[in-house]
């Protein structure tokens, strides 16, 4: 019995390679792809790089996603034949149709590292943070200007008192609210659609921080979304990517918005209407913006958030990474030592960790 062939899809950093080493020696054919192609169920993607897509997947009987990076919807799953298991990373991916996968009795797995918590922040709350600070305090505009033989150009924004306003106090509104009140000393306004006073007190609480201070103030207000848009010196988006929070933010809020007010968004890129957050980073109307992530990925070379002047003649400042949040070596690393557990675990018979019986939202 010839053994399965495995494609590692969208490995930027080749951090796959030395984890399915193990496969490779024992003579299992792994060809690792370290690019993305077009999204087969994206609006703009044109039906000759659906099929470019399904020529590059078609070959193989394993397929290892990374996280959302190449979505596998149902048309795509029933144009290959040749696939018996598709691996992903985490314990749930909105990108993946399970149901039409389990139509064709192809078994959807994730993972779920079983290291001990760390004591500190997660990689995508130390990413919002580095964010805020990197458009706060100019970082990425002043290192260019002074690798460009210049000086200072531009004043900073202090955050010390100042009004902290996340979209969602989940996990990760919670943990990125909890440094920003600690650390800085901002106060923390929180907003979503179910959000209620009483659950917020509960997450300070969980959080090891008071429900409110000696004046009675709390230590996560909720408020109404004009209100949070309104008062809000810097906006963080943490609610998950629903067809409910689709285009949730727009120009309304926007434009509700301090003229010095700061966005950031490190939950998902089409949480907030993006041509009309172009628009507004176009007219300047608040002082910063910061993406880690984007409507399509990889954002398009051509991108005006890439080719804009920005920061000049009136337009937004505008701190862009790539959908790095999460992507730190040892967890990746991690992830594909589990993929390469349950691909051994599959080949034997055996049961698999973090099977999926549906894509987990």
């Amino acid at each position: 019995m010839s053994l399965s062939t495995i494609a590692i899809l969208d490995d930027y950093q080749g951090l796959s390679r030395i984890p399915f080493d193990k496969l490779q020696s024992a003579g299992y054919p792994v060809t690792i792809f370290t690019d993305t192609l077009a999204p087969y169920n994206h609006p703009e993607t044109q039906q000759d790089e659906r099929d470019a897509l399904v020529k590059r997947l078609e070959p193989f009987n394993i397929i290892c996603s990374m996280r959302e990076r190449t979505p596998f919807p149902a048309e795509l799953v029933n144009r290959l034949p040749n696939l018996k298991l598709l691996l992903t990373t985490g314990g749930r991916n909105a990108s993946i149709d399970v149901n039409a996968c389990q139509t064709r009795g192809i078994p959807v797995a994730g993972t779920v590292l079983n290291s001990a918590p760390t004591p500190g922040p997660d990689s995508t709350t130390q990413h919002t943070v580095a964010l805020i600070l990197a458009l706060a305090r100019n970082i990425p505009q002043d290192d260019a200007v002074m690798k460009a033989g210049g000086w200072q150009t531009r004043d900073a924004v202090g955050l010390s008192g100042k009004v902290l306003g996340t979209v969602g106090l989940g996990r990760l509104g919670v943990s990125v609210a909890k440094i920003m009140h600690s650390a800085f000393g901002m106060r923390v306004i929180a907003w979503s659609t179910n959000l209620t006073q009483d659950a917020a007190d509960e997450k300070a609480k969980a959080a090891g921080l008071p429900v409110e201070d000696e004046n009675g103030a709390k230590t996560f207000q909720v408020v109404g979304r004009d209100e949070l848009f309104a008062n809000a010196d810097v906006v963080s988006i943490h609610v998950v990517l629903s067809e409910r929070s689709r285009g949730l933010v727009g120009t309304s809020d926007l434009e509700k918005m301090k003229r010095s007010a700061l966005l950031v968004n490190t939950s998902r890129g089409p949480i907030v209407n993006e041509s009309e957050l172009l628009s507004a980073g176009k007219k300047g109307i608040i002082r910063g913006i910061a993406l880690d992530v984007y409507g399509l990925e990889p954002l398009p070379k051509d991108s005006e958030w890439r080719t804009t002047r920005w920061g000049e003649s009136g337009r937004s400042e505008v701190v862009l990474t790539p959908h790095t949040g999460y992507v730190e070596g040892d967890s990746i690393r991690g992830w594909y030592e589990k993929q390469v557990e349950n691909i051994l675990r599959w080949q034997n018979g055996e049961a698999m960790e973090t099977l999926y019986k549906d894509n987990g939202y």
